[in-house]
């Protein structure tokens, strides 16, 4: 990992069409609207959860949920222009926040400007060059994953490759410090390493994350030349392990998660903008522990906006089934929640702050070994150890109904969940 500031990042996540109430499956009135603004009264917030990074999921301009893109260089007129796009990032680095933007660089919309002009000119022009092709379909254009309103690009093509890396430069250039790489897995490895050297040789400390499932997570990194990857597998067996009460699904996912130190910086949550709330999955208490679990653990720690306060939401396989895991955030600020009546949001709260406090007086978590030290029924202790000696013992207690946990460190400092 050469990025300086990557592992001291702890990022706050947020789908901004839907916490900036923009319509999504509706029209929206004719013009510009500044949606894009309510994101500025929540910094604050973000800086007192512990975090000091935006990760944004898709701006630009769409033909619906963010990622049918249309144009790339266009902030989408639901959430405002690229004024507010550059007011935002300067509030946010005045309060020492970076920011991600979501690279869908994977598919663009079926009725994308180049994509209309490739059925017109043919697809061996220079417009139809750009997509993959597909010969059972009628119009010869692939779609990503059976998605009628997602056709993919062809990355083996020298047009991918430049269009690209155009974009991720033309916004570096406009400020922002990374990107998340949407549907990572559907791109050749050896495309993505050769657009991010090219784009790192002008942006050395642009932080580059990759969407993967499932695999090798650390060979995969390698191959792409991506500096983060996101941690489904630990995800999976956090949420099931507590939801189970049985932990030890997480002792094969953390023997894992250490094969992959010092080959990539994990992305690690329990929650985002295309999964069921994690209090949903294991109640409001087993969120408490999950969050214990994720932050003290290596990687880059992320929080799903809402999930500090316990919000719950289940995602549901049907048009509009992500609605509830994507609600509207108070468009003043967290003035707008009253958490004084709402004592189990407030606590909620208190906990990611009070993890985020661990996480940052032990600067040394993000790239630290992982251990498990001990088994027994439905009760998992792992260590998190420094290379310099120091560590916390972290016991995850699942025999109640109610699971708990304890984390302890080489001060003899306790922590209870």
């Amino acid at each position: 990992m050469t990025i300086s500031w990557a592992p001291h990042a702890i990022w706050w996540s947020v789908y901004p069409l839907g916490a900036c109430s923009a319509p999504i499956r509706t029209a929206d009135e004719p013009g510009v609207h500044h949606r894009l603004r309510i994101l500025e009264n929540w910094l604050n917030h973000v800086v007192s959860l512990g975090c000091n990074g935006l990760q944004l999921g898709p701006i630009f301009a769409s033909a619906s949920h963010g990622y049918d893109i249309l144009d790339h260089t266009s902030v989408d007129p639901r959430l405002g222009d690229e004024s507010d796009v550059a007011v935002l990032v300067a509030a946010c680095h005045q309060r020492g926040i970076r920011v991600m933007f979501d690279g869908v660089f994977n598919h663009v919309a079926s009725n994308h400007p180049r994509v209309e002009q490739a059925r017109l000119d043919g697809l061996d022009s220079e417009a139809g060059r750009l997509f993959r092709r597909d010969p059972t379909r009628p119009d010869g254009l692939s779609r990503f994953e059976g998605h009628e309103s997602l056709v993919e690009i062809d990355h083996a093509s020298a047009e991918a490759h430049d269009y690209v890396k155009s974009i991720m430069e033309y916004w570096l250039a406009r400020g922002i410090d990374g990107w998340r790489l949407d549907a990572a897995y559907r791109i050749p490895g050896p495309f993505l390493a050769k657009v991010i050297a090219e784009v790192k040789t002008t942006y050395p400390d642009a932080l580059v994350m990759g969407e993967i499932l499932h695999g090798d997570y650390g060979t995969l990194a390698e191959e792409a030349g991506l500096d983060s990857i996101t941690q489904y597998e630990l995800w999976k067996a956090i949420w099931s392990g507590i939801k189970d009460r049985n932990p030890h699904e997480l002792v094969w996912a953390l023997q894992r998660h250490q094969a992959t130190r010092g080959r990539e910086l994990p992305w690690t949550f329990v929650g985002n903008h295309d999964v069921t709330r994690i209090a949903s999955q294991v109640s409001v208490a087993g969120a408490h522990v999950a969050a214990g679990i994720v932050m003290t653990l290596p990687g880059m720690p992320a929080i799903y906006y809402g999930d500090e306060w316990g919000w719950t939401g289940v995602k549901e396989e049907r048009e509009g089934g992500d609605d509830a895991i994507r609600p509207a955030l108070p468009q003043g600020g967290p003035e707008g929640l009253d958490l004084n009546g709402q004592s189990d949001m407030a606590q909620t709260q208190r906990t990611w702050q009070l993890l985020s406090h661990v996480r940052r007086t032990h600067p040394w978590i993000p790239t630290a070994n992982v251990e498990v030290t001990s088994k027994i029924y439905r009760k998992v202790t792992y260590q998190t150890r420094a290379d310099s000696g120091e560590w916390i013992d972290v016991e995850i207690n699942t025999e109640q109904e109610i699971p708990h946990l304890r984390i302890t460190d080489s001060t003899g400092e306790l922590v209870y969940i």
